[in-house]
């Protein structure tokens, strides 16, 4: 029977949290978020308002959900651009292994890593314009070469096995055996690495959104809400605190996650706890 590990139980409970109300944000919040009611500013918490309102009267419930809905979309989105992207050139660098293609590949991987997010979104911006989609696709550009290191890192290892070689000898060419042997036995690396580069997400996407280049008002987002509270952290701390708790639970559930699938698929992990 499959023990699964604490770690792995707390994170999924937390993540699943987080995604129900953000899936729940779509159909119903609490009180408009782009609606201002500057009579109710500063308003604290009571039974109108569960968790008060900010300086511009709106609910900080109602934006806190709408942010996890943002948030989520956001990571969830670049991680996807990663492995759509990353994997297939992984495998096929590692298929090629010591070819032109696999040199090209892995520089260009190098390339990018130069960059990080925040510089990759400034420039995208400078030229288009902050909004999520520019943040989605920064994101997703340095999610890129992570998966592609992973899959190959992964797929080296499996190419001088038996059960490879044998397809080899088939005749099954290596685009075939890619997709039909090596994936299949890399896939809980990528699973694991995508869990943590959606945590990784989440944080970049809240950094975008402090400094402006993410989604723009009247649309929330956590990072949004702690750059618009930066100047009231004395006077009403509790709008830095509630967007600075969600993104430290939705972060630590991603990664307790991480934790625990490792721990779980990692079939060395499993005989060390035996």
């Amino acid at each position: 029977m499959t023990r699964f590990p604490l770690s792995l139980l707390i994170g999924a409970l937390l993540s699943a949290l987080f995604l129900a109300i953000a899936l729940l944000s779509l159909v119903w919040t609490p009180h408009d978020v782009e609606t201002l009611i500057i009579a109710d500013r500063l308003r604290p918490a009571g039974a109108e308002y569960w968790l008060g309102t900010d300086q511009f009267g709106r609910d900080m419930v109602s934006m806190l959900m709408v942010g996890a809905r943002i948030s989520i979309a956001v990571a969830l989105v670049a991680v996807g651009i990663g492995v759509v992207l990353g994997v297939p050139l992984g495998l096929a660098a590692a298929a090629n292994r010591g070819s032109l293609l696999d040199e090209v590949i892995m520089r260009g991987n190098d390339l990018i890593f130069a960059f990080p997010s925040l510089v990759i979104a400034i420039l995208i911006t400078a030229v288009f314009g902050p909004s999520a989609f520019n943040a989605i696709i920064a994101i997703g550009i340095f999610n890129i070469p992570v998966f592609a290191r992973v899959a190959r890192g992964g797929a080296l290892s499996l190419w001088t096995l038996d059960y490879v070689l044998a397809a080899r000898v088939a005749g099954k060419n290596k685009t075939r055996i890619s997709a039909e042997h090596i994936l299949p036995n890399i896939s809980s690396l990528l699973i694991v690495q995508a869990t943590i580069q959606f945590s990784l997400g989440i944080l970049a996407e809240a950094a975008l959104s402090y400094v402006g280049l993410s989604v723009q008002p009247p649309v929330p987002s956590w990072g949004r809400m702690l750059a618009d509270a930066q100047t009231m952290i004395y006077s009403h701390p509790m709008l830095a605190v509630l967007p600075g708790l969600a993104i430290v639970f939705m972060v630590l559930g991603l990664n307790l996650m991480g934790d625990g699938l490792r721990d779980m698929l990692d079939p060395r992990l499993r005989r060390v706890r035996a």
